[in-house]
């Protein structure tokens, strides 16, 4: 079985959908619901790692003390070329971890469904090469990534946030948009925190339903295309491990 660990940082922050379109593609999430205490592994071990969403820092280990671990995860699946796709916290961990930089409430917040655009260099990546040159996503974050690590591929940008996508190497993905929220999932955001930027749960979920009929067919081609990448990188591996064995 093909499997992906799946680190969730909060009680409401699951795969979603995203989890749903892997496993239609033929990689299974293996989920850790990192919040509540559940223990990382030490050494990965799964054919692929996705870091979900979590309102820290990608080192605000005081509050979320799992982060060491998961920070580690991700080196070694770097080191390994295991693929990696990180979503909002995970993607601005992915760039911590690899050299870039991240802020806290860096310029403006984006809340509900976002428009970004696909920048030029994306034409030749695995995953966003596909895409329309325009996209909408869901967003909700205030931290936004500022430097993005040596080497990185810019992949898309939105009015207000510069890096929205990224990918290290060849096979680590970062966003900060949630590609694994469904529009019904914003009826249930906090009335009370939205207000305090003018808005509400009803009218975003509207926009988001709206955008939906061309997004959710976009990102559900994204995850499927990652399962495609890590069923490559599972072939590479038994090519290498087949030809050591012939050596021998």
């Amino acid at each position: 079985m093909t499997t992906a660990l799946v680190v969730q940082n909060t009680a409401r922050g699951g795969p979603g959908r995203f989890g749903r379109w892997l496993a239609e593609a033929g990689v299974t999430p293996d989920t850790v619901h990192a919040y509540r205490g559940d223990t990382l592994p030490a050494r990965l071990t799964h054919q692929a790692l996705i870091v979900l969403g979590g309102g820290y820092l990608p080192d605000d280990d005081t509050r979320a003390p799992w982060l060491a671990s998961t920070r580690a995860l991700v080196r070694q699946a770097l080191d390994s070329r295991t693929p990696v796709f990180g979503i909002c916290l995970g993607g601005q961990l992915l760039a911590h971890v690899a050299g870039g930089k991240v802020a806290a409430e860096h310029g403006e917040p984006e809340i509900g469904s976002t428009p970004l655009t696909v920048r030029p260099e994306a034409a030749a990546d695995p995953l966003f090469g596909a895409l329309p040159r325009r996209v909408t996503a869901i967003e909700r974050h205030r931290d936004a990534i500022t430097r993005l690590p040596p080497g990185a591929v810019w992949l898309a940008h939105s009015a207000h946030c510069p890096y929205q996508a990224f990918r290290v190497g060849d096979r680590a993905w970062g966003v900060q948009f949630h590609p694994e929220v469904a529009p019904e999932q914003l009826l249930g955001w906090d009335p009370a925190r939205l207000a305090v930027h003018g808005l509400d749960p009803v009218s975003l979920h509207d926009r988001a339903r709206q955008d939906a009929e061309e997004a959710t067919p976009v990102w559900r081609g994204v995850a499927h295309r990652f399962a495609e990448a890590v069923h490559e990188a599972v072939h590479e591996s038994a090519r290498a491990a087949s030809g050591r064995g012939a050596g021998h």
